[in-house]
């Protein structure tokens, strides 16, 4: 049965995954929720019912709930290295 569920949720979230060529913000933010175990910002909202905490300035994420409930807290700078960038996932 939730298999079905996860195969039904997919489907109405489906979308294209491209992998980036260099660092931008959006692969900032997507390192940051990869890295804690979501997707992206919809799957964390969805899961946690909010949006993540944010850096004042830089507005980079600042701290993500994991689903066992456990924290990641993030620098207020860049912290995705450059070999890292490949290994991030662009949802759209």
């Amino acid at each position: 049965l939730n298999m079905a569920a996860a195969a039904a949720d997919g489907a109405a979230t489906a979308a294209t995954c491209v992998r980036p060529k260099a660092w931008s913000e959006q692969v900032e933010d997507a390192y940051r929720f990869q890295l804690a175990g979501y997707r992206d910002a919809q799957e964390y909202r969805s899961v946690r019912g909010s949006d993540p905490e944010r850096w004042n300035g830089s507005g980079f994420i600042k701290k993500l709930e994991r689903r066992d409930g456990s924290f990641y807290y993030f620098n207020k700078v860049r912290e995705c290295a450059d070999k890292e960038v490949l290994q991030c996932k662009l949802y759209h």
